[in-house]
């Protein structure tokens, strides 16, 4: 208990930190969100997205689940992106992923994790999907970070696979696609320079949502 009552201890340092830089900043703070960014992360407690990114609350529209997943039938997921895109008319959306995942770790196991199974049959697909590929690598560490870097990608494609992100793309050029991963080792993010307009024309032909 000692710890949970520790947080709201800070919570007051917080605040007193920000009226002493900002008289007016909670003022300000409540009058609204106007983000550019949304970003799409894994619920991973070593990856706070305001802080890698260095932004500000209100910079950032955040939606996290285990291993940063876009699924179509979650719809949480779908609410978020689908707020994002038509209300708040984010600039940019973001898939970030980390290495060392514990969810893309679990999908790599050959085992029964119960509820967890259907979760992370996603990622197992995005395993059977680049499946050649992956085989090849004969290190299983670095078959782990490139499955993780793969999900990014794929997660992206699921991105573009929605209606309003085609619609608003298509009438202002925005939101653009994003794929990064954050290295836990070194604290760097990595741009995996997902190209959204090739992934875009690559997938059209079947996913074409704008008519």
């Amino acid at each position: 208990m000692e710890q949970y009552r520790q947080v709201f201890a800070n919570n007051r340092e917080w605040v007193a930190a920000k009226l002493n830089e900002d008289p007016n900043y909670f003022d300000e703070l409540a009058k609204g969100q106007t983000p550019n960014f949304l970003y799409i992360g894994c619920a991973d407690s070593r990856v706070p997205a305001n802080e890698i990114m260095g932004l500000a609350p209100g910079d950032i529209f955040v939606h996290r689940n285990i291993a940063n997943l876009v699924v179509n039938t979650d719809l949480n997921a779908q609410s978020v992106i689908e707020y994002a895109v038509v209300h708040l008319k984010v600039k940019h959306i973001i898939v970030c992923g980390h290495y060392g995942c514990g969810g893309v770790k679990g999908a790599m196991q050959p085992q029964d994790l119960g509820i967890l199974n259907g979760w992370l049959r996603e990622i197992r697909d995005v395993y059977r999907i680049h499946k050649k590929e992956l085989d090849q690598i004969e290190d299983e560490e670095k078959r782990y970070r490139r499955l993780i870097e793969l999900n990014v990608i794929e997660q992206c494609t699921n991105v573009l696979k929605i209606a309003s992100v085609q619609k608003m793309y298509k009438k202002t050029g925005y939101p653009y696609v994003h794929g990064w991963v954050f290295d836990l080792h070194n604290g760097y993010l990595v741009d995996l320079n997902v190209d959204h307009d090739a992934v875009l024309h690559q997938i059209e032909e079947v996913y074409n949502l704008t008519v």
